[in-house]
């Protein structure tokens, strides 16, 4: 398993009943969590004073309850900063566990780099631009695109906190696949691509988006925009169904068979402290040429 275990603002302090209790800088958060089916029958203490608790109905959908939590609050990692904030259906606006695939794609990046080699870098749903900052940061140029014009804007401000200068980021509102397109026409390229998928979502035009049925074919579009000297395609899941192995397979079929290279795919994790357990987060696959 990929494991983020380099966190200092971030911990999964305990996980128990449906839901992991959370460190999020000075603030405890309590978040539904269906991987956790188990029951611990020593909780810390900290469970009974969550700053937030968002409670998940049975008709969909949940609510927050709030105690003490600011609307917004920032939180760090090494050098890159990122603004908090609830929001509805239980996010606050950052995957923790993508760090280690932020960290393999900087040292990438560095590497090239050191090398005098840059690397141009299209962050696809893109989110608030965790992937995004910690690329730029690298000393790659992101184009970065989601959309979102609210999670955009919500990625340029992280941008800015991380003090990351303008020219280092272009910032596109738009749905993935047409932006996807129209770059394969005008014969832009790119050395690295990020794809962090939705299960499920709507362009701003009312595009469909569902992971299962559309990716393997959007993966084989994205393969066109590789230039002639590719870094890495890194892949991300949340999808029950889509396992490690799915994403391996997929990325060996369009992309080791045209670029070579190799893939490496496994499943991403956080650390719980209180039982010592890796808490499953979904997959990632990850192809790099070098």
């Amino acid at each position: 398993m990929i494991i983020s275990d380099k966190w200092k603002d971030y911990e999964v302090i305990d996980t128990s009943c449906g839901e992991k209790l959370e460190r999020w800088g000075s603030y405890l958060l309590i978040r539904p969590d269906p991987q956790v089916i188990w029951d611990t029958a020593q909780k810390d203490k900290r469970w009974r004073t969550p700053n937030g608790h968002y409670y998940r109905s049975d008709r969909g959908g949940g609510h927050w309850e709030f105690s003490d939590l600011p609307e917004e609050w920032q939180i760090s990692y090494g050098s890159l900063k990122f603004n908090l904030k609830p929001f509805s259906f239980k996010h606050t606006g950052l995957f923790p566990e993508q760090a280690a695939n932020w960290d393999y794609a900087s040292d990438i990046i560095k590497k090239r780099k050191t090398e005098g080699r840059g690397t141009e870098v299209l962050n696809l749903f893109a989110y608030t631009g965790g992937a995004t900052v910690s690329a730029a940061a690298a000393g790659a140029h992101v184009t970065h695109v989601d959309a979102s014009k609210g999670m955009t804007g919500w990625a340029k401000e992280n941008a800015a906190a991380s003090g990351l200068p303008h020219e280092s980021c272009r910032w596109i509102v738009e749905d993935c696949r047409r932006f996807v397109e129209r770059e394969i026409r005008r014969g832009n390229k790119y050395d690295a691509i990020i794809l962090d998928p939705p299960s499920y979502g709507r362009g701003p035009k009312g595009e469909i988006w569902k992971m299962e049925g559309d990716i393997f074919h959007f993966l084989r579009t994205i393969s066109d925009l590789l230039s002639d000297d590719p870094a890495f395609v890194i892949l991300n899941s949340y999808t029950t169904g889509l396992q490690s192995s799915v994403l391996s397979y997929m990325m060996d079929l369009l992309l080791v068979k045209r670029y070579g290279g190799r893939v490496d795919a496994d499943e991403v994790g956080l650390p719980v402290t209180e039982s010592g357990l890796i808490l499953p987060c979904g997959a990632t696959g990850r192809w790099f040429k070098n």
